[in-house]
């Protein structure tokens, strides 16, 4: 049987294009996850690999759909391999039956390692960037510092539950515990 696994990293993204290659292929059955490739958390993809059985060819629209890196990758080929299953991508033509197609896939694993190595490089030397020039990365905080403020000593005298105080102050339950935090690792260093 052949079985489709299609992924993208957002949950704004959607699989439509690799869904309909994989169905031109003859996949009878696809596997979809919205997931950052570099997640170790991809219940999808662990539950084909556990559900595949001998004879099952596992196709992917392209390589870095199920992997990231080359030792992600390996593990993952090795996996489906000790199922007695094939492993087939339709962007690049593999054949994983063969030693020049095992050497194939691991030049095209490494090369996309690599890849998102750059990725990560350009990424951190923008953000360095911004700082040096007075940004602040990441989202702005959903209260000013007096909210948080009445937050802490609001929960530190047991008076509201963080549900209560986000429901007051109109943010989520996380943005409490944040300021919770911050507040409590501010006291350590006082």
């Amino acid at each position: 049987m052949l079985i489709g696994y299609a992924r993208v990293s957002t949950q704004e993204q959607e699989t439509n294009a690799q869904i309909d290659a994989l169905t031109a292929a003859g996949c009878t059955r696809i596997y979809q996850e919205k997931k950052s490739g570099g997640s170790l958390s991809r219940p999808i993809l662990f539950q084909m690999l556990d559900r595949l059985r001998p004879g099952d060819v596992v196709v992917v629209y392209k390589l870095d759909r199920i992997a990231r890196s080359l030792g992600d990758l390996l593990h993952i080929i090795e996996r489906v391999k000790r199922n007695g299953c094939q492993f087939r991508s339709l962007t690049e033509t593999i054949d994983t039956d063969t030693p020049s197609g095992r050497l194939i896939l691991m030049m095209l694993g490494a090369v996309a390692e690599f890849e998102l190595s750059l990725i990560r490089e350009r990424t951190k030397a923008g953000m360095d960037a911004a700082i040096a020039r007075g940004a602040k990365p990441g989202r702005p905080r959903s209260m000013t510092p007096e909210q948080e403020a009445d937050v802490v000593r609001c929960w530190e005298a047991g008076t509201e539950t963080q549900r209560a105080l986000a429901k007051r102050m109109g943010v989520d339950v996380a943005s409490i515990k944040r300021a919770i935090y911050r507040s409590r690792q501010a006291q350590l260093f006082d």
